[in-house]
């Protein structure tokens, strides 16, 4: 009988009765406040997507990730939102490390960069948000499993021009309604989930270093349509990772209106399952039309005042079904568009900075706004030739590979933005 039950305990699905108690080093949420040690947290962090790549032995370079992760430690930044995972990794300007190269099977030094990534974390008292699939392309996501299920190549924009954006949106919903891709998806949660890491022998549901699961990279209705599948999916997703992590957060990932057919109470709808333990929204005034490089003078005034409304709309829905909330995407291009890390970062730093003193506002006044996160942390990375095309070898940065190297990247060598970003920090303490 012993025997038979301890076999139990290492089933995912009785991961219940193994699960150690929730202590204080979890992140945990009250009302409209995270916790950390019992004490209101706040938080100034960064997306740092590619780091459990970088952790990987094979495909890596652990030297530089350790270098990266003391930089932002050592200007605040203790809470990073990171990728899971890549899957396919056969396109070009997609990930090409992919930890699940074909469906339910797993490269594991790609595993491995992970543990090493999340064990490194934890000795610096760091926390990690780690999103589980991904609606676009650049990292396989939704797309891929389509794919693998029988619904022809992906419809990918970047690869040719025959394809285009709006053929790509209108594929990517079929994955809320094909059963093959959720069942698919729902193992690979199962599987991640429920790993041990092999560095510190901990089983990713006791690890204080992950404070949340997220289900997705910006997943979106796309149609009125497409409504009721899309959540019903994410209700049944976040129902799974929640009976299978009791002492992690959950949260979806979505963009906010943005994601909800540009309608907020849609949005609001959405979100209202009492499992997911906090809201997100995400600001790109470029690729919104709100801000032109080109004409940074006229446009950044009127991108940092719908910047502004876009967040107080979004905190009010927070306020109103009492959760906290992360702006955890908003980012600038450097000045002209340049991808050079000695490029003027003087517009980038003047939006980065309504955020910031927003979220010490919000920390002031015991408000909704919790955290947010830049797009992105691209530390040592660097673009290699004038169109920043991203090719495999190159090192990378905060832009993910179909997107200009170092277009929208806060580089180790911005001191201005990272003297900021340490300033604000030290105000949330």
């Amino acid at each position: 009988m012993r025997r038979i039950f301890v076999l139990l305990l290492l089933v995912c699905g009785f991961v219940a009765f193994a699960q150690t108690k929730k202590t204080s080093a979890f992140i945990t949420v009250k009302g409209t406040q995270f916790y950390k040690n019992g004490k209101p947290y706040s938080y100034i962090g960064a997306n740092y997507w590619y780091g459990a790549i970088l952790g990987s032995e094979k495909y890596g370079d652990r030297k530089r990730l350790l270098r990266e992760l003391d930089q932002m430690k050592a200007n605040g930044i203790d809470n990073l939102r990171i990728l899971v995972g890549a899957d396919g990794g056969g396109y070009d300007y997609t990930v090409p490390y992919a930890v699940q190269p074909e469906q339910g099977k797993y490269d594991a030094d790609l595993l491995k960069g992970l543990d090493f990534l999340l064990s490194e974390m934890g000795k610096r008292s760091m926390y990690a948000v780690l999103y589980l699939t991904n609606n676009w392309e650049w990292s396989g996501g939704m797309s891929q499993y389509l794919e693998w299920n029988g619904y022809g190549k992906i419809p990918n924009p970047n690869i040719s021009p025959e394809n285009t954006w709006d053929e790509f949106m209108a594929f990517v919903p079929k994955f809320h309604s094909c059963e093959p891709c959720k069942t698919a998806l729902r193992e690979h949660i199962k599987f991640i989930i429920c790993r041990t890491n092999s560095f510190t022998k901990k089983p990713y549901i006791d690890d204080a270093a992950i404070m949340a699961w997220q289900v997705s990279n910006e997943p979106r209705i796309f149609t009125v349509e497409n409504e009721k599948a899309f959540a019903q999916w994410l209700n049944e997703t976040v129902d799974l990772i929640d009976s299978l992590d009791k002492n992690h957060l959950i949260c979806t990932g979505s963009e906010g209106s943005a994601g909800s057919n540009a309608d907020l109470l849609v949005f609001e709808k959405t979100h209202t399952n009492p499992k997911i333990d906090y809201l997100t929204m995400h600001i790109w005034p470029k690729n919104w039309n709100w801000y032109k490089a080109d004409d940074a003078e006229n446009t950044l005034p009127a991108a940092i005042e719908k910047a502004s409304k876009y967040m107080e709309d979004h905190i009010a829905i927070a306020k109103r079904i009492n959760k906290p909330i992360v702006v955890e995407e908003f980012g600038l291009p450097r000045e002209n568009e340049s991808l050079l890390p000695g490029s003027s970062v003087v517009n980038r730093d003047r939006f980065y900075q309504i955020f910031f003193e927003r979220l010490v506002k919000s920390h002031d006044n015991k408000e909704a706004l919790a955290g947010v996160n830049f797009w992105g942390f691209g530390g040592e990375g660097k673009a290699v030739n004038d169109k920043g095309k991203w090719n495999k070898g190159d090192a990378f940065t905060a832009d993910p590979p179909q997107e200009p190297q170092g277009l929208n990247t806060v580089f180790s060598s911005d001191k201005t933005t990272l003297e900021m970003v340490k300033r604000y920090n030290h105000l949330l303490k």
